[in-house]
């Protein structure tokens, strides 16, 4: 019989805990939906559960940490305790970590601790199918893939933190494709429970866009006017909140270190802007504790169990927080500053994108970003590639469609400092980060300058 997760967060807890101990049982419930050539492929079910082990060892010199992570359900007790065994090893085998603090203290009782876990089925998608019909009958073809997952996480720590939380994260992708398979148009969106998704609407607008395709126009590379619409502002903008950690910036390592510290403070534009990361969020809810299996910059093992807060990354368009685990904002005098698990830029105006559009006189828009790397970390310049349509807008209406992608140079702080239009923050789904990161609202904007380096010949 499969061990209960509180029994096994429990059992990892009994007995001696040396300089303490951390448990995460986290149960994940997936249900999956894919379609190809207008036909439905695949369907299914999964169910996963992995359990995690922090160990914290007195050794010579200081606190050693060790972490050993199971994605087998334990069997029973031995082998609850064969893990904890191998977490103390572990942390006996390393050498004294640099991020020590005491464990957090519990801030309550959690009334969902001895809850089970939370299941998702493939029922969730029956809206979602029941529009699928409809749209897999049209003369386009049509390409997707649809997922929901409720993930359950339990955390005990050995200071009688006993903490639970359901995460549910859902996103659907359409690719809309002619019938020659010469034009592509992509399109997605996120949700908890796709009860909001209106498939025949997104699979509308991505066919609007296989239309704009009809008239196809070459353009050199350069520095156009760009239109970047929710999705490629999220993922510029993922790039730069994940760049935000506060120890870098100490040591001089990052774009966010100044001459006399970080940049905290610095104005980057005169938009009211404001980018957080918020656990409250309406609809991008997340844990409001901290769980971690590894240290780095902004986070540690030591702050397991910590409550989480909003933090303004952005703050009224100037730098308004870094990232800081407990153990570095003691070390730098500072405030905890959690990293989150959604991302929201505000504080533009109302306008949508099509409002922007209708006052362009000519530059691109673009769909979506992938293939995104970092080139120089001292001014987070990145690069990375178009894709699924790059249109010529001119006089307030797009006219065609570029024949190729573009490879692009810029950077996410150069996207803040020069957008001169910034519209109505809606949820969104980012392109390239869609596998880590679903839970973002961002506006479209209007960037005057966005360096297409160079062409991509690739459709």
């Amino acid at each position: 019989m499969p061990v209960r997760p509180q029994e096994i967060v429990e059992r990892a807890l009994a007995g001696p805990v040396g300089a303490g101990r951390a448990v995460v049982v986290t149960q994940t419930s997936e249900a999956v939906l894919r379609w190809a050539n207008s036909t439905m492929t695949t369907n299914g079910h999964i169910t996963a559960q992995e359990v995690a082990v922090v160990a914290l060892e007195v050794v010579e010199g200081g606190t050693a940490v060790g972490v050993v992570s199971s994605g087998a359900p334990p069997s029973g007790p031995a082998a609850v305790d064969d893990l904890v065994a191998a977490a103390r090893h572990a942390a006996r085998e390393a050498g004294p970590a640099r991020d020590v603090a005491l464990l957090p203290e519990p801030g309550g009782d959690d009334p969902a601790w001895s809850d089970g876990p939370a299941e998702t089925s493939i029922g969730v998608f029956d809206r979602l199918v029941t529009g699928l019909a409809d749209v897999l009958d049209g003369p386009q073809r049509h390409y997707g893939f649809a997922s929901h997952d409720l993930t359950t996480v339990w955390l005990g720590t050995s200071t009688g933190v006993r903490r639970r939380w359901v995460q549910p994260t859902g996103s659907i992708e359409l690719n809309v494709k002619t019938p020659d398979l010469d034009g592509s148009a992509w399109t997605g969106m996120s949700t908890t429970d796709f009860t909001d998704v209106d498939v025949v609407a997104l699979a509308a607008d991505a066919t609007a866009r296989l239309g704009w395709g009809r008239r196809r126009v070459s353009l050199p590379a350069g520095r156009y006017e760009t239109l970047l619409p929710p999705s490629a502002v999220s993922d510029f903008l993922l790039m730069l909140a994940w760049s935000m950690g506060g120890r870098p910036a100490q040591e001089g390592r990052s774009a966010f270190a100044g001459p006399d510290g970080p940049r905290v403070g610095e104005r980057l534009t005169d938009h009211p802007l404001t980018l957080a990361s918020d656990p409250s969020a309406a609809g991008l809810e997340y844990a409001p504790f901290v769980t971690a299996l590894h240290s780095g910059d902004g986070v540690s093992v030591f702050d397991n169990g910590a409550p989480a807060r909003r933090v303004e990354w952005l703050r009224g368009g100037a730098v308004g927080e870094l990232a800081y685990s407990r153990p570095e904002a003691a070390d730098f005098g500072t405030e905890f500053a959690p990293p989150g698990d959604n991302l929201l830029l505000t504080g533009g105006s109302t306008a949508s994108l099509a409002d922007m559009v209708s006052r362009t006189r000519r530059g691109l828009l673009l769909t979506c970003l992938w293939y995104i790397r970092e080139v120089d970390p001292a001014t987070l310049l990145l690069t990375g590639l178009t894709r699924d349509g790059v249109y010529l807008v001119e006089n307030g209406e797009v006219v065609a469609e570029v024949d190729h992608n573009f490879r692009f140079n810029h950077s996410p702080l150069d996207v803040v400092r020069q957008a001169t239009e910034i519209g109505a923050t809606e949820r969104t789904l980012p392109r390239e980060w869609k596998d880590w990161f679903t839970r973002v609202a961002m506006p479209p904007m209007r960037v005057p300058e966005l360096n297409m380096s160079s062409v991509s010949p690739s459709r």
